[in-house]
């Protein structure tokens, strides 16, 4: 088959899908799209039969406000609705009074320098942690150095850089990522 002939099948196909669809459009769709006619005879005529309805309560619509009952139900959440209050423990009067222990003194606060880079100096030197505070500052390093005053640097692998402050509390070890 050559390519025209190829486009013409295509093209008589879709004459064909859209002469369907218009056909249905303007009522040759048959009985399931058929148009509902408007009976005009006697018996489309007839009075309707009244349905009785039970459970509606038309005087509440005439009740005050003081009469109509709160609800918390609200309409827009989706949630089940909070659990009650728990109950209050009653208070004893003669009770002895517990003071806590302390636990001791605060532990002190991070070391706030990253571990940004490790040089390997000639023997002399040794390796050199290089340390970056918040504000920008570069700090280099070897095993036992004090940085900024405040910092000895304990140890120094390939991944961590291990620090305290000056009087020794505050351990801590920094991977090379930062912390």
């Amino acid at each position: 088959m050559s390519k025209a002939q190829r486009q013409l099948a295509i093209l008589g196909v879709l004459l064909i899908v859209l002469a369907g669809s218009l056909a249905t459009r303007l009522g040759g769709g048959g009985a399931a799209s058929a148009p509902a006619t408007v009976r005009t005879d006697a018996a489309s005529r007839a009075p309707v039969r009244a349905i009785p309805v039970t459970g509606l309560r038309l005087d509440l619509l005439n009740a005050t406000a003081a009469e109509q009952v709160e609800t918390t139900r609200n309409p827009f959440s989706f949630r089940p609705p909070p659990a009650p209050p728990r109950p209050v423990a009653p208070v004893v009067q003669n009770a002895p009074v517990v003071n806590p222990v302390p636990m001791g003194p605060p532990p002190p606060p991070p070391i706030p320098l990253k571990f940004i880079g490790l040089l390997d100096a000639p023997a002399r030197l040794g390796r050199l942690a290089i340390l970056s505070d918040s504000r920008g500052g570069v700090f280099y390093g070897k095993e036992g150095d004090v940085i900024e005053g405040r910092y000895r640097v304990l140890k120094i692998s390939t991944e961590t850089a291990e620090l305290a402050y000056m009087d020794g509390r505050g351990r801590q070890t920094i991977r090379l990522s930062g912390q």
